[in-house]
């Protein structure tokens, strides 16, 4: 395509975006994946470039794609223009669907606040008219407060039965939180089977069912019964109970770095699957503040590296937790590492 005034050649948008694509993966492939064309049309169109900037962009083997000088100085000039491009778009579409106004958004455990801070920022920045409130909600007023309408938007975890549900934007470990003592506390991991010897600490009774029936299943994988213990007002009453004895209960991996307890040990359940996190909304309430901040968090948390400060200040006074005695006939190669 050329300018009828000045002559000058112009990009399209399918020519831009393949470019930058094959520029940051280095890979044809993955580039045709990405943008859901074909690799022979992704050729054809860097050729088509290529012609119209009169140079090679790429150096192209059987192996490797790699960027020529050129290629590189069109990417740095383009990437910033196509973002602003974007931006404005954005923008545009932003003043038009109404993403202004008041969003209200809650978060249930503190090891979601570094994805829920970057969420934030992130949907500020792209909708500065529309104002967020944080809040935190406990275990007994969660639901509650997503369906008397205090709350837009819920971080906690899945599954939350009668919602909407985004992406999972977090995950973690389970572990079987036990007793300082319990013939369980020496083991280096166990099975969830062992829920059937041991009563199961309860959630609260206004907890989400589908929540209770994942984090404290009726029947074990194999179909025995489960035997249940008390049950808590809190989080904190609910370990409480665990530390008088009164039952175990599986909890997240990131319970033993924020709630470090001498009288409790956190083992690992090595046939479990990982705890999901992510945003929730009555599936009524939809709104475009709810779209874009949900879209928002899903870019904040694909942003955030594997280790944030919160996670390390938390695995700081972990530390403080004396680690519990291991069976010397158990090898130290079991213990899986955190992965979140």
């Amino acid at each position: 395509m050329r300018n009828a005034d000045t002559g000058a050649a112009v990009l399209d948008r399918l020519e831009t975006e393949t470019f930058l694509t094959l520029a940051e993966e280095l890979h044809f492939g993955r580039t045709a994946e990405r943008l859901r064309v074909t690799t022979g049309r992704v050729s054809q169109l860097v050729k088509k470039l290529e012609r119209r900037v009169g140079g090679q962009l790429f150096e192209r083997t059987s192996r490797t794609v790699r960027l020529t000088p050129v290629g590189r100085q069109l990417a740095d000039d383009l990437t910033p223009l196509v973002a602003a491009m974007d931006a404005a778009l954005r923008r545009a579409s932003d003043a038009s669907r109404g993403v202004t106004g008041e969003l209200r958004v809650a978060f249930l455990g503190v090891w979601t606040a570094p994805v829920l801070l970057r969420a934030v920022s992130l949907f500020s920045e792209r909708h500065p008219d529309c104002r967020v409130q944080v809040r935190e909600v406990q275990l007994a007023d969660s639901r509650a407060s997503l369906l008397d309408g205090s709350v837009d938007l819920l971080l906690a975890s899945f599954p939350f039965d009668g919602m909407a549900c985004g992406p999972a934007l977090l995950t973690e470990r389970r572990v079987l939180a036990v007793p300082a003592g319990h013939p369980l506390a020496d083991e280096d991991s166990v099975s969830l089977e062992v829920l059937a010897e041991h009563p199961v600490v309860q959630y609260p009774r206004v907890t989400s069912a589908a929540f209770k029936r994942d984090r404290t299943p009726d029947r074990t994988p194999s179909g025995r019964p489960v035997p249940k213990g008390p049950a808590g007002g809190s989080y904190s009453e609910m370990l409480t109970l665990v530390a008088m004895g009164e039952g175990v209960l599986p909890v997240g991996e990131q319970s033993r770095h924020y709630f470090p307890r001498p009288d409790i040990v956190y083992v690992p359940l090595h046939d479990a699957p990982p705890i999901e996190r992510g945003l929730i909304w009555p599936e009524g309430n939809t709104t475009e503040r709810i779209r874009a901040f949900v879209r928002a968090a899903d870019d904040a948390a694909a942003s955030l590296p594997n280790a944030t400060a919160a996670d390390a200040a938390a695995a700081a006074a972990a530390d403080a937790q004396p680690p519990p005695r291991r069976s010397p006939a158990r090898s130290r190669s079991q213990r899986t590492a955190a992965s979140g």
